[in-house]
């Protein structure tokens, strides 16, 4: 498979779905709406919910059977990135190469429009969708999956030590693992282990794909701290080597730019390997592992 190919099509497929499921720039309060549908249509890779689809097919399940659920994670996603540009935390003029929603909002409506997305999100999660061969006691599965990782022992508890450890040149490297594993791993775990389950994952399918969502979550994120060293604010949308400049706690600063692309390599070598027993069903989730570190932006 051509994974340029396969991303932009399902990219296709969750723009047109998240398109439905957001609220119109006609209702009101527009400000609010506009904002919301500013932050999730700028251009993002939709990473998260590919992932998802592609887990639930890994597993033998359907597109349809993930579609809501990918789509309501992707707002997750986006919420955050509107709440980690503030100004009181990373303070950031740009994301995807647009000024981000506090810049063009005030920071009064980015909070809020932050605020809606991950409410839509648990709107959407736990909307009815009967008809979709999905059970409830997967669908309430996936609803505390998202939650618990999306939580302070998950997402927002990472971007917490992220947030403290800002600035320590003496950080250790457990905290930095911590960081990376709960503020950008969790999500991606939820999203891989939500298909899954949504497809009807056996119990041993479901922890070879947990292992690969591990993997992969973690070497999600180093790539991202090589990308700001070596790549350009064209190439990453936001200021290039800005996490350098406030101290942030990253692996190359910690263990160092060649040891930090060994450790992504070996990561996505075992991420390999958890999907041995997924067979052929499961090209997509090594292509996309494979991109995750190979990616340019």
């Amino acid at each position: 498979m051509e994974i340029k190919s396969y991303l932009k099509e399902r990219c296709r497929v969750v723009d047109e779905a998240l398109e439905k499921y957001l609220p119109k720039e006609n209702e009101l309060p527009f400000s609010l709406h506009k904002a919301m549908r500013y932050s999730v249509f700028a251009g993002g890779k939709r990473v998260r919910p590919i992932l998802m689809l592609a887990a639930c097919e890994a597993v033998g399940g359907t597109i349809a059977q993930a579609l809501p659920a990918a789509c309501a994670m992707e707002m997750i996603h986006t919420y955050s990135l509107i709440h980690d540009d503030l100004p009181a935390m990373d303070d950031d003029d740009f994301r995807r190469g647009n000024p981000t929603n506090h810049k063009v909002f005030g920071e009064a409506i980015a909070i809020l429009a932050g605020d809606a997305l991950l409410t839509e999100a648990f709107i959407l999660l736990s909307g009815d969708a009967s008809g979709d061969g999905v059970t409830s006691s997967s669908r309430l599965q996936v609803i505390r999956e998202i939650g618990v990782c999306a939580g302070s022992r998950g997402m927002v508890g990472g971007q917490v030590v992220d947030m403290e450890s800002e600035g320590n040149r003496d950080i250790d490297f457990a905290t930095v693992q911590y960081i990376h594993t709960h503020k950008t791993g969790a999500l991606i775990k939820a999203a891989v282990r939500s298909g899954a389950l949504l497809g009807g994952a056996s119990p041993e399918r479901l922890e070879a794909i947990t292992r690969y969502a591990e993997a992969i979550g973690l070497a999600f994120q180093i790539a991202d701290d090589i990308l700001d060293i070596e790549g350009t604010t064209e190439e990453i949308g936001k200021d290039a080597g800005s996490d350098e400049a406030r101290g942030k706690a990253t692996y190359p600063a910690v263990i160092g730019l060649t040891e930090s692309k060994r450790l992504a390599a070996e990561l996505v070598e075992h991420a390999f390997g958890a999907l041995a027993p997924l067979g052929e069903l499961a090209e997509p989730l090594r292509q996309i592992a494979t991109y995750i570190i190979q990616r340019k932006s």
